[in-house]
């Protein structure tokens, strides 16, 4: 019997609450989590890690998060996985530019645990779970 490998998921927050409870609410739920507070280390860090999902803060310090999606839609290696965006900045429009840029899905902050791990569900279903 092949054992299950934990999915992996890559979070990109600056925020340092945040990025904390999105990655205790995902270890609880059975995920493997890189955190990953400063945007420049981004690429790198999801060519080592592999992950099966991004949840991308839109809002960061010296690069913004939709020209990281674009980046790592980019990446022959990180082009198919899918990209969950989460940001505050929710004006008229950027929904579209961030899903034009390749995120599969977008929360707008404050992100309730109910409907983020519906939308982190919908785009990668755990070992265990229904999709």
């Amino acid at each position: 019997m092949i054992e299950a490998v934990a999915k992996r998921i890559l979070v990109v927050e600056d925020n340092d609450l945040n990025r904390k409870l999105f990655c205790d609410v995902l270890r609880a739920s059975g995920f493997e989590v890189e955190p990953v507070a400063d945007g420049e280390l981004v690429l790198d860090a999801a060519r080592s890690f592999a992950p099966d999902l991004v949840l991308m803060d839109i809002q960061l310090p010296n690069v913004s998060g939709v020209d990281l999606i674009t980046a790592l839609k980019g990446e022959h290696t990180l082009a198919q996985v899918p990209v969950l965006a989460v940001t505050a900045y929710a004006g008229k429009g950027d929904e579209d530019r961030i899903r034009a840029a390749g995120a599969a899905d977008y929360l707008a902050k404050p992100v309730s645990i109910g409907p983020f791990m519906a939308a982190v569900r919908r785009l990668v279903p755990a070992q265990g779970q229904p999709a």
